[in-house]
């Protein structure tokens, strides 16, 4: 069972789910989807082995409700 997306990927599971994170552990983002910082984020996410998705993370431009933690 590969322990990070990036291992999943590596042994060609493409429908990897990591396990459940309490989303306490980790903050949510600001940062606009598609953007550097959007992509630095999850890159920092992955490194760690998080799941790429926060439910508190900004989706779109008139999302005013996400909060940084």
């Amino acid at each position: 069972m590969p322990k990070s997306v990036l291992e999943a990927i590596r042994s060609g599971d493409w429908d990897y789910e990591p396990s459940p994170v309490d989303q306490r552990r980790y903050p949510a983002t600001r940062a606009m989807p598609g953007t550097r910082e959007k992509l630095s984020v999850m890159a920092e996410r992955l490194q760690a082995g998080l799941p790429l998705w926060h439910g508190c993370d900004r989706v779109d431009y008139d999302d005013e409700q996400s909060q940084d933690s």
